[in-house]
């Protein structure tokens, strides 16, 4: 099995993250948990689907692109 399935067979038995910058009530929220090998990503929203799974490298990689402004054309109005 290689690294990037391995992680479908962590257990999400940790603290789910999410951004101060989200939505107070808790009902719009990316959230993040640490598993081993990487993280698991999660919509708050929908509950009843299986997280992504993301290495340690490929989450370092997004969020250095996002710091360098890569991303903001997605969200600019």
């Amino acid at each position: 099995m290689n690294e990037k399935a391995d992680l479908y067979t962590a257990t999400l038995d940790g603290e789910w993250i999410k951004s101060s910058y989200s939505n107070g009530n808790g009902n719009d929220c990316v959230r993040l948990m640490k598993i081993d090998g990487g993280v698991a990503l999660d919509d708050s929203k929908s509950p009843h689907r299986e997280p992504l799974r993301y290495t340690t490298a490929e989450l370092d990689a997004f969020i250095r692109a996002a710091k360098a402004g890569e991303f903001d054309h997605l969200v600019e109005g």
